[in-house]
């Protein structure tokens, strides 16, 4: 197994949605890697949690990595909110990533899940699962 791709995904997801006008029409450039200080935007993107299992073969080291994408709408509604995870989605389902380090075997949408917050925020958090080989 390895877990020295983790990075090098984390960049590339980051670089995909930054980079996706459908996506940067809906939250303009409020798409986070880590959330600044201050007050927030009424509709953001974060990167967010991520767990990695071995998937490792005769060819060499692997690893499946199943990481997740929060939209947040904090006065915008669900309506809004769904606007922008659907791009997070078409930004990032079969995308070819370029890594720094290692390659993309495969990347698919894995489930979402929508909720109210107890502060009356809205969250989408979409898990995306991610096939990398090191090279």
């Amino acid at each position: 197994m390895t877990y020295a791709l983790s990075e090098a995904l984390q960049q590339a997801v980051y670089q995909q949605l930054i980079a996706d006008p459908a996506l940067t029409a809906e939250v303009g450039t409020a798409i986070y890697d880590m959330l600044p200080a201050g007050s927030l935007p009424a509709l953001y993107v974060t990167l967010g949690a991520e767990t990695v299992r071995d998937r490792s073969d005769v060819s060499g080291a692997g690893a499946l990595h199943r990481f997740t994408v929060t939209v947040v709408a904090n006065t915008t509604g669900f309506s809004a909110a769904k606007r922008a995870a659907a791009a997070v989605s078409d930004a990032l389902v079969d995308a070819p990533l370029t890594l720094i380090r290692g390659q993309l075997v495969g990347l698919w949408f894995d489930r979402a899940t929508a909720a109210r917050q107890s502060n009356g925020d809205r969250s989408i958090a979409l898990r995306f699962s991610a096939r990398l080989e090191d090279s």
